[in-house]
């Protein structure tokens, strides 16, 4: 048997380095093998739990252990292959690793290109491409995110995905949300189909119409969508679809509405039908966090089916198609399945930033 060379303990930092990289599409999975297997170590699991949950030996467990205990995660990668190429050695990918998450290239630019960090360490732009897609790197992207400021943001995340996973008896969960200020947009020149080799093309130039407001209500059980559309979204709008929403809920059964913050459904309207509808309650996303509300995903849809190539001549034409397309979607609808992908990683509020000096 194969035994372990030094202990292996792991810090938080370490940890989570590990996990993002796993989380990661591009990852090789001989490389995510050996992640996991340094994870399982570092969770203090014995070598023979270790080989049977990922079919390895005792060698394979020993080695990689060791060489990411002397060289941190870039030893987990592959090592360069004989034959052609620019010779690239470990510490070199390692370098060239190094250079893209911790140093910018100089002022103005603001990230490395495959040319520019070649340049910099004197190898071929190919052969950063290589480390690059090895690595997962992607330098050239950019995600932008919002942190949710509110000080109650897991009470309240919880309460409603709590409402997705285990909704209350007897009760029925609509998510409620608008979709404002929806162009009514047609075109100045005629629609080109799409033929072999080509794509659909519209004309640049466009007329505007007008705009429309859609309210939707996504019935969480069943998908189902109950809509209208207004001039303009405001609290009487709002209020007038809250009844809507009530009249085709069953009878006697406890409803759960799930919105944003937006003022228009904070107004003293709303509090005053609110109290006239004791069996209503409603239930705030935390600040910034509109995404928990699963109505958003349909108005992804809609917008993707329906709003972004339609032509429409008109707000009548523009309400008369999103109608529409709400009754083929209830054709077919079903409910979203909500989960999480891992349950270690659990929402958590984050702290507000703050400024050094």
């Amino acid at each position: 048997m194969f035994t372990p060379a030094m202990d292996l303990v792991l810090s938080d930092l370490e940890r989570a380095e590990l996990e993002r990289l796993l989380r990661q599409a591009t990852l090789s999975q001989a490389i995510a093998k050996r992640m996991r297997v340094v994870l399982a170590v570092g969770d203090g699991g014995s070598y023979a739990a270790i080989g049977a949950a990922h079919a390895c030996t005792d060698r394979f467990i020993a080695i990689w252990k060791r060489r990411y205990v002397e060289g941190g995660v870039l030893a987990l990668a592959d090592a360069p292959r004989a034959g052609g190429g620019h010779g690239l050695t470990a510490a070199m990918e390692a370098k060239i690793v190094r250079l893209t998450l911790q140093t910018k290239p100089p002022a103005p630019l603001t990230h490395w290109s495959t040319r520019r960090l070649a340049a910099k360490v004197g190898v071929h732009y190919t052969t950063v491409a290589g480390v690059w897609r090895r690595h997962g790197l992607k330098p050239h992207r950019l995600e932008r995110y919002k942190a949710s400021p509110d000080p109650d943001f897991e009470t309240k995340a919880a309460d409603i995905i709590g409402l997705y996973l285990e909704p209350p008896q007897h009760a029925v969960v609509f998510c409620i949300d608008e979709k404002t200020a929806i162009q009514a947009l047609d075109r100045t020149d005629a629609r080109l189909p799409m033929s072999p080799g080509r794509a659909e093309r519209h004309g640049f130039e466009y007329v505007r119409h007008g705009t429309l407001s859609l309210y939707a209500a996504l019935e969480v059980a069943t998908g189902r969508v109950e809509g209208k559309t207004a001039a303009r979204h405001t609290s009487v709008e709002f209020v007038d679809f809250l009844d809507q929403v009530v009249a085709s809920a069953p009878k006697r059964k406890a409803i759960h509405f799930i919105v944003d913050n937006l003022s228009a459904h904070k107004t003293k309207a709303v509090q005053a039908w609110l109290e006239a509808h004791p069996r209503v309650t409603m239930h705030f996303t935390p600040t910034y966090s509109s995404w928990l509300n699963q109505v958003e995903s349909w108005f992804g849809r809609i917008e993707r089916d329906c709003i972004a190539r339609g032509i429409f001549t008109s707000t009548t034409d523009l309400r008369r198609k999103l109608l529409r397309y709400i009754t083929l979607h209830n054709e077919t609808c079903q409910p979203f399945v909500w989960r999480y992908k891992d349950p270690k990683h659990r929402i958590r509020a984050t702290r507000t930033p703050t400024t050094s000096h």
